[in-house]
């Protein structure tokens, strides 16, 4: 379970940077929209510009409220309500255009980091929980939508305020506005210094919330392992103590922030209170008149307000940086394998011979044991290789070399005699099936779990796929018959059933290589039989890697290689290598002989 630190599991190689320069990563995606940000950025300067005119009006009534003329006090009322319908609607539209925006930029990076995670290699994943990659598809995208759909806008609308009411409060008395300056320098200290604090608790706060998302997906994945064992009180306590943490981060956090904020709220109405004492005997002196001091007062009031607005924004625009640089992270991950820039093609037609050339290769996660040790082998066109093997040995290390998912640290595995480095993945991936040990069952129909080895399958093709596998008689007995929705993970199957699924699923890919990883290691002995006629017969003319640690299911190989620490160290047939006295003599010799005996 994952108890530890996030330091441990988040930032092991992360960008120490903790600026809002981060932000301009988000610049790609928002780009291709310029018209939505045109129209958003016109819709913020029209509704800052009418804000600025009330003052305005409101001088004019106030210098004229004693005015024998009703009719012209009357025009400033009505000039005022036009002004506030300016307002109302510019601020609807503003809200409108900048919220789509941030809805399609978000989704434009909640598919980019999808598409990018997807394509990335086993060894990414690990060093990284799959729960940390979902929160921050989730949770850091979520906090992207609130700057760019709302923070963004209020801020750059706060700072047109602030600028165009200082530099009319300036106009209105620059005597006042020059003490108000003044106050600047006060108020700007503790922003920076509280900044500073705020915007490492911030990011604190995004990595515990990221390790609670990854313990949380890690237990429910095994939620029925956890019950099996008993293990519920510990599991919810390790949760819980993650989850803590990340509370206790977010709480000094937010004490951080909310400290910041009270404090320039608090310098700032205080200058203005000194700054509007002093305005008040410039009236009574008959320096100014009272509709300019009451002028200067709302503009105040305004620069005021936007300062302490920009205050509040600048801690959400923080967690957004730090959501940002986690984002971008993911996009710019350099992946341990890749495709080359000028792939080569397979020959065509696909023989499916398959070589491995003095092949050494080390899992990143376990640098000092060598999974596979100087592996010589090639595998003809249609023919049938068993391997076999103590558990660790590397035979499913060569199951997954041969799909490139890891590259190896010295020699090549070819496929047609092309190296499988030298090609695209996805053009010579297209031409292997696979039955992995464990069936993925994804929590859709049968048929569309079938259909997922060939998507333009047709309906028939897939039931007779389903039959190949043994799999027709119970998938037609479920409630929907083949429409049935298996649940998350195939619950409503078996174990066998799940494994002929997926073995259905092989038979339709209809690839000339043909990978079984164990893969009837789930089945009772009728359905074994079964299966086994099915394999038979689907790998005529394919070649076949038979994954196995019970003998019976690779007797009719037509080669067996046995290997141990990750070297081969025998060749042969069943016979031959029983006569042959070594370590697949001693395996047969337990499953067969004693095992017999037990019974």
């Amino acid at each position: 379970m994952a108890h530890g630190n996030p330091a441990a599991i988040v930032q092991d190689d992360r960008a120490k940077s903790r600026k809002l320069g981060s932000l301009g990563a988000l610049w790609p995606f928002m780009a291709p929209y310029r018209g939505l940000m045109v129209a958003s950025i016109l819709a913020l300067i029209a509704t800052a510009t009418v804000s600025l005119t009330l003052p305005l009006a409101v001088r004019r009534v106030v210098d004229n409220f004693n005015v024998e003329d009703g009719a012209l006090l009357d025009r400033y009322f009505m000039a005022a309500l036009g002004i506030a319908a300016l307002l109302a609607l510019g601020t609807a539209l503003r809200y409108a255009f900048v919220t789509r925006l941030g809805e399609r930029v978000v989704a434009d990076i909640r598919m980019a980091v999808f598409d990018r995670v997807m394509s990335l290699s086993p060894s990414f994943y690990e060093k990284i929980m799959t729960g940390e990659v979902l929160s921050r598809i989730t949770t850091d995208t979520t906090l992207i939508l609130s700057v760019i759909g709302s923070s963004v806008s209020i801020a750059l609308r706060n700072v047109l305020i602030f600028a165009g009411g200082l530099t009319l409060m300036l106009f209105t008395s620059a005597k006042l506005t020059g003490m108000v300056l003044l106050l600047v320098p006060v108020v700007v200290v503790p922003i920076l210094t509280l900044g500073r604090r705020l915007r490492k608790l911030s990011r604190e706060n995004q990595d515990w919330i990221a390790a609670s998302s990854g313990n949380a997906a890690e237990a429910l994945a095994a939620v029925q392992t956890v019950q099996s064992f008993t293990h519920e009180v510990i599991s919810r306590r390790a949760f819980a103590d993650v989850t803590e943490k990340s509370f206790d981060a977010a709480r000094r956090r937010i004490w951080t922030r909310a400290l910041m904020t009270a404090i320039v709220i608090f310098l700032v109405f205080t200058g203005i209170v000194g700054v509007l004492w002093m305005g008040a005997w410039d009236v009574r002196a008959g320096v100014m008149s009272a509709g300019a001091l009451v002028q200067f007062v709302i503009y105040s009031v305004m620069v005021a307000g936007a300062v302490a607005a920009l205050s509040e924004i600048f801690g959400e625009l923080q967690r957004a940086a730090g959501a940002t640089e986690r984002l971008v992270e993911l996009l710019h991950t350099e992946d341990s394998v890749q495709d080359p820039a000028q792939p080569r093609a397979l020959p065509s037609p696909v023989r499916g011979e398959i070589t491995f050339d003095h092949v050494d290769f080390t899992y990143p996660a376990r640098p000092g044991v060598k999974a596979l040790d100087g592996v010589a082998l090639t595998i003809r066109p249609g023919e049938t290789v068993a391997l076999v093997g103590p558990s660790g040995a590397g035979k499913t290390t060569i199951v997954q070399l041969i799909q490139r998912f890891y590259d190896p640290d010295g020699g090549q595995v070819l496929l047609d005699g092309v190296p499988v480095s030298e090609m695209a993945r996805d053009a010579f991936r297209r031409h292997i099936a696979l039955v992995p040990q464990d069936p993925v069952i994804f929590a859709a129909s049968a048929r569309d779990n079938i259909r997922f080895g060939r998507p333009d399958a047709s309906d028939a093709e897939i039931e007779a796929a389903a039959r190949a596998a043994a799999a027709h008689d119970f998938l037609t007995a479920l409630p929907e018959g083949y429409d049935t929705w298996l649940g998350e993970r195939g619950v409503m199957l078996s174990g066998g059933q799940k494994q002929r699924v997926a073995i259905a699923r092989a038979i339709l890919r209809d690839a000339p290589v043909l990978l079984l990883d164990e893969a009837t290691s789930a089945l009772d002995a009728e359905s074994e039989r079964a299966v086994q006629r099915a394999v038979d017969v689907l790998a005529e003319g394919r070649t076949t890697i038979i994954v196995a640690h019970r003998l019976a299911t690779v007797k009719k190989a037509d080669r067996i290689v046995v290997m141990e620490h990750g070297r081969i160290v025998a060749e042969g047939s069943h016979d031959a290598l029983v006569a042959e006295g070594g370590l697949y003599a001693r395996l047969a010799r337990l499953q067969f002989t004693d095992g017999l005996a037990s019974e």
